[in-house]
């Protein structure tokens, strides 16, 4: 098993929209390698927001049960629920690093479940917290993990 690393819903977005062709390539190389190394984690949170995008916002969309059916699989990974304690984890990384609140909880959530890394577009590339790092993995260089 490798580095545990959480991914942020936009990587299992890009996945999936085929209208960004080289993010969505990149995307699929990244959950290729965490579903062979066992090493990816994820929130109940980012599988409710990776459903309303997906069947709401992306277009062209993937159906319901598309969504659903890709929901059961990421179930493997074990997504961690949103409780009071990380609630107010997230609470202090908001009020430390002035992240917006849906990011400051995945970020307790990786902390909460010890990854190294954080997979995300959105958050600040290569910033730390504690051993957890942030990876933009559309930057060159950024699969450095992969190898």
């Amino acid at each position: 098993m490798g580095a545990k690393c959480f991914v942020d819903t936009n990587i299992f977005v890009y996945s999936r929209d085929s209208s960004e062709t080289e993010k969505q390539k990149k995307a699929k190389q990244w959950l290729t390698y965490l579903w062979q190394q066992e090493s990816g984690r994820i929130s109940v949170q980012v599988m409710n927001e990776y459903y309303v995008t997906v069947t709401q916002k992306l277009q062209p969309g993937l159906s319901k049960a598309q969504a659903r059916s890709d929901l059961r699989a990421l179930a493997v990974w074990q997504p961690l629920e949103i409780s009071t304690q990380l609630i107010e984890s997230a609470w202090e990384v908001q009020d430390q690093y002035a992240y917006a609140w849906w990011d400051s909880l995945v970020i307790a959530a990786a902390l909460f479940l010890d990854c190294q890394y954080l997979l995300s577009e959105d958050m600040q590339h290569e910033q730390s917290f504690g051993q957890l790092k942030i990876i933009n993995p559309f930057l060159p260089d950024s699969d450095v993990l992969m190898h």
